[in-house]
């Protein structure tokens, strides 16, 4: 069984594993293999009190961190927020990336009470995609060489979910 809880320090090890990792940094916009232990730590400690970003652990039955889950730029007035997801290579695969994404939809509309949530993503990134439109998430739009990752500029994908969207 997968849950979300509040992210812990011991949490920055782990997460530390899939910052770095090149595979797995390869399809996101950010290069996390520099993170060291204490700017884990000090993101952590900020997430704690952050309205407008919350992030969560994702955990398995022994509370063992698996990955990072996360609603970023809450707009309550616009009702919307921006997903996001990083998983440790040993938990892809598992289905707790698919728990943990229909988890934090029922916060995003049912604590939140958001009516959108929405995500980017490079467009290279095939396998996210999947995983996305699985979901139920909606392409809404692709922004054009809008983004500069891993040397070049890539073009960048827009998904949004509305309240009541999810399919797995």
């Amino acid at each position: 069984m997968i849950k979300l809880r509040k992210l812990e320090l011991k949490d920055a090890k782990g997460m530390l594993e899939w910052m770095h990792d090149e595979e797995l940094m390869k399809n996101f916009r950010f290069n996390g293999t520099h993170m060291k232990q204490d700017q884990a730590e000090s993101f952590i400690v900020h997430a704690q009190n952050d309205e407008v970003n919350k992030h969560y652990a994702v955990v398995a039955d022994d509370n063992e961190y698996l990955g990072t889950i996360s609603l970023k730029s809450i707009d309550a007035v616009s009702k919307n927020g921006e997903y996001s997801i990083a998983m440790r290579k040993k938990a892809i695969g598992t289905g707790a990336a698919i728990e943990a994404t229909r988890q934090i939809l029922e916060v995003a509309f049912h604590e939140l009470g958001l009516e959108k949530v929405y995500l980017n993503v490079l467009a290279e990134n095939k396998r996210a995609i999947r995983f996305y439109e699985k979901l139920g998430f909606i392409k809404e739009g692709e922004f054009k060489k809008h983004v500069y990752s891993h040397g070049r500029l890539n073009d960048l994908w827009w998904y949004a979910i509305f309240n009541g969207g999810c399919r797995e």
